[in-house]
């Protein structure tokens, strides 16, 4: 089993930035790959980034790439979400998840490669 705790999220104006940080405890195994996904209301959840917490490599959603950078820190277990010049249409609940995959990166935006969930913290950007 694996627990994940997202912290970080909060209320900025557009163009201000956010760091988001998910620490994972239990089966490190299962702990390959960690992704970031958010969720606005009425909306379906959508895959923000992930990273292979062994190789370091990363991968962005086309609307966020050069905006947030996804990075880990594996002796404390944690994988930092840094959110720059934010808009109103980032809005919304922010997951982490967890994947014991070890093919790469291929497909991991997509929630259903995804075995562990935290609870989710809240990012609102005002205009």
């Amino acid at each position: 089993q694996v627990q994940l705790m997202e912290t970080g999220g909060g209320s900025v104006q557009t163009g201000g930035s956010l760091r988001l940080s998910c620490a994972a405890s239990g089966d490190t195994y299962s702990t390959n790959i960690i992704g970031w996904f958010r969720q606005a209301p009425g909306t379906e959840r959508e895959g923000v980034a992930a990273i292979n917490t062994i190789g370091g490599g990363t991968k962005y959603a086309d609307s966020v790439k050069g905006l947030f950078t996804i990075s880990r820190d594996n002796d404390k277990k944690t994988v930092d979400l840094q959110m720059d010049s934010l808009k109103p249409e980032d809005t919304g609940e922010y997951y982490c998840a967890a994947s014991p995959a070890r093919h790469g990166l291929v497909g991991m935006l997509l929630p259903s490669k995804y075995n562990y969930w935290g609870q989710g913290t809240p990012v609102t950007v005002s205009s």
